[in-house]
């Protein structure tokens, strides 16, 4: 269907920068049953492709029906494009994989789903919420970098209701910071998708870094002239090769995700 094709075009873009076996499983009730298909070549980017369909009791041990198909010796990495098993870590597939990769951004309640996240959390999960934040928070750290050094006393983060990254970058401004943190939802008719602006509040004025339209951002700070910045949503391919360019835990959203998270007040709706 059109998910399992987007998840294999995003692995296949991943595998130009980094070569992989990739095996794709679904299963599905019905009659006991395995289908398979392997493609190589232009259909397989710089990857091999096993698509793997299982149906009723073929599908009962996730972990039997890939384990004789992974490379002897190469990494295991698991992503769940889509709803993940609520401790990944723990089920057939996560047990055998060094990085398990979510996306909390499929939940139907975002919210409920990151508390999940935090709760199951063991070394080598991440979530592509977090790594849609990369932009965000190197831009975020460069201009807390340059003069003047003023402490930050209060930080505002706006985004859409569906956007988990919203509340993971409050969370990790509020750990990295150390300060009040105010997060807020935007009604969707005024912004449909992922992160639309944050505040920083220091002595010397505010600090803010906001998206006018998707894709662009506008940066403000107390004694300089307005600067555009391209800031675009990032696309799966690009999240998922830069979680591949890493297989040692991602300490930091650890933190973010377990401490962080736990931190945050409630969203506040903006009117």
């Amino acid at each position: 269907d059109d998910a399992l094709e987007a998840a294999v075009d995003a692995a296949n873009d991943a595998s130009r920068e980094h070569p992989m076996r990739v095996i794709v499983l679904t299963t599905s009730e019905g009659e006991a049953r395995l289908d398979a298909q392997i493609r190589v070549g232009g259909d397989a980017g710089a990857s091999e492709v096993v698509v793997l369909h299982a149906y009723g009791a073929a599908a009962s041990n996730e972990e039997s029906l890939v384990t004789g198909l992974l490379l002897p010796d190469a990494p295991v990495v698991v992503w769940w494009p889509t709803l993940a098993p609520e401790a990944s870590a723990e089920s057939p597939l996560g047990r055998i994989a060094q990085r398990r990769i979510t996306d909390a951004a499929t939940a139907t309640d975002v919210r409920a789903q990151l508390e999940v996240l935090g709760r199951t959390h063991v070394p080598g999960d991440t979530d592509l919420a977090w790594t849609r934040l990369t932009h965000w928070r190197e831009q975020l750290a460069a201009v807390l970098d340059q003069p003047p050094f003023d402490e930050v006393t209060a930080v505002e983060v706006r985004g859409a209701a569906d956007s988990p990254s919203t509340a993971l970058l409050a969370a990790w401004l509020g750990l990295a910071l150390d300060v009040p943190v105010r997060w807020a939802y935007e009604p969707i008719a005024q912004w449909a998708h992922g992160i639309k602006s944050v505040r920083l509040s220091r002595a010397n004025g505010d600090i803010l870094l906001e998206r006018p339209v998707p894709g662009s951002a506008m940066l403000t700070q107390p004694g300089q002239p307005d600067h555009e910045l391209h800031l675009p949503r990032r696309t799966l391919r690009e999240c998922l090769a830069e979680e591949l360019r890493r297989l040692d835990p991602d300490v930091l959203y650890g933190r973010v995700i377990t401490e962080g998270f736990a931190k945050l007040s409630a969203p506040e709706p903006v009117a």
